[in-house]
């Protein structure tokens, strides 16, 4: 398991959501695919969504780039 993916099951253990939008758009932009790293954008949009988060018209623009939205 590398460090981004501990990073995020901790940020799941302790439901803190604002780091789930950061660490999800890090996996995103780290994605060796676009398939992937839409995945995980998809991840971060819906934890910003939630939250309010000043991410989500930056995530809906990525992933409306790729057809996502």
């Amino acid at each position: 398991m590398n460090d981004l993916d501990a990073r995020l099951l901790a940020a799941h253990a302790a439901g803190d959501r604002a780091a789930l939008v950061a660490l999800y758009t890090e996996a995103g932009d780290q994605a060796a695919t676009v398939d992937a790293a839409c995945f995980y954008l998809t991840q971060a949009y819906v934890y910003a969504l939630e939250l309010g988060h000043a991410a989500v018209p930056e995530l809906h623009a990525r992933l409306k780039a790729e057809g996502r939205v």
